[in-house]
């Protein structure tokens, strides 16, 4: 995946969210990282990988709920 390069306002807010997901992510990986390192090469495939994708997917409505907050946030501007 190639990196953007955002505007300061945008960059701004990518890194607020960055921060955020960090923390509201940091159980999920451990946990991710915790089945994986507990596996054998044979069991990553199959109900492993399901597993996986059940993590990952928690990921991914965290990082939307996480956007979804920090606009929130921000508020709209008022039209100048």
């Amino acid at each position: 995946m190639s990196t953007t390069e955002l505007s300061t306002e945008p960059a701004d807010r990518a890194e607020r969210i960055y921060q955020a997901l960090r923390s509201a992510c940091e159980d999920d990986l451990r946990k991710l990282a915790t089945l994986l390192a507990s596996k054998p090469d044979d069991q990553l495939l199959g109900p492993t990988e399901f597993t996986v994708r059940d993590i990952v997917h928690d990921i991914g409505a965290k990082a939307l709920q996480t956007a979804l907050n920090e606009r929130k946030k921000g508020g709209t501007k008022a039209p100048a």
